[in-house]
């Protein structure tokens, strides 16, 4: 499980979140939802430990990340907004030592490549150098690398970027496979169709804030929206005006 606790954040006295808080339980996929600007970015990096909160705490498993950054990590997989790949390494030499840097060595190594290799069949990849990856193919291997070491909890921001047709299949089954395993998943996206389909709970944020949460038709519901992108732009938009007003007035 993952815990955000009252979480606060502000860049040049500008804040970016006011007192954020939520829940996102395991085995369970959870969305966050929210206009550029929203905070989802800057939410995100701090549940994985690339920021720290000028208040409040993150709990990953149980474990305090700003306490124990190195230990909260264990416990993490990541796919960022950068995918951060070594274009000089094979696919197969880049999984290998991330997975070392995870403390896998010998059968365990083995038996955790072998399992990306073949979950996300990277086998047209495996062997080669990563320069001149399309967008797709990068953001595969960012997937692989954060499930290497099999994590109990898995954040994507935005992981559909650039992936074709079947990626975005591949991908889909993979977070449900997590999904049934008891995986904490939490990702981002801006494209509705996909939330709606795969997650169990959104959490739609605006200033900062999280303005409602809900499954999608919940948020349809209390909306009164035909779709989920009428009752995102009807939360999201609505309540960032009325934040913006309220501060100018």
């Amino acid at each position: 499980m993952i815990a955000v606790e009252k979480i606060s954040k502000d860049f040049a006295s500008v804040p970016v979140l006011s007192e954020l808080q939520f829940i996102v339980p395991d085995g369970r996929i959870t969305a966050l939802l929210g206009a550029n600007g929203a905070g989802k970015t800057t939410c995100l990096r701090i549940v994985t430990g690339l920021l720290r909160a000028a208040s409040g705490r993150v709990l990953v498993g149980g474990i305090d990340v700003a306490e124990d950054l190195q230990a909260a990590r264990r416990q993490l997989g990541v796919v960022g907004d950068r995918e951060g790949l070594y274009e000089r390494l094979t696919v197969a030499e880049y999984l290998k030592f991330f997975a070392e840097l995870q403390g896998l060595t010998g059968s365990k190594l083995r038996s955790a490549l072998d399992s990306v290799h073949t979950e996300l069949e990277l086998e047209a990849l495996w062997s080669r150098r990563m320069r001149g990856f399309s967008q797709g193919e990068r953001m595969k291997v960012s997937l692989a690398r954060a499930l290497v070491h099999r994590p109990k909890h898995l954040i994507l921001d935005e992981p559909t970027r650039g992936l074709d047709v079947l990626g975005v299949r591949l991908l889909r089954k993979t977070l449900l496979s997590l999904r049934a395993a008891g995986t904490c998943i939490l990702f981002s996206s801006h494209v509705m169709p996909e939330v709606a389909e795969l997650s169990d709970s959104i959490l739609v944020m605006a200033a900062g804030c999280i303005v409602d949460q809900g499954t999608s038709l919940e948020l349809m519901e209390r909306t009164g929206s035909a779709s989920l992108e009428d009752s995102f732009v009807a939360l999201a938009y609505g309540r960032k005006q009325i934040l913006t007003e309220g501060a100018a007035a």
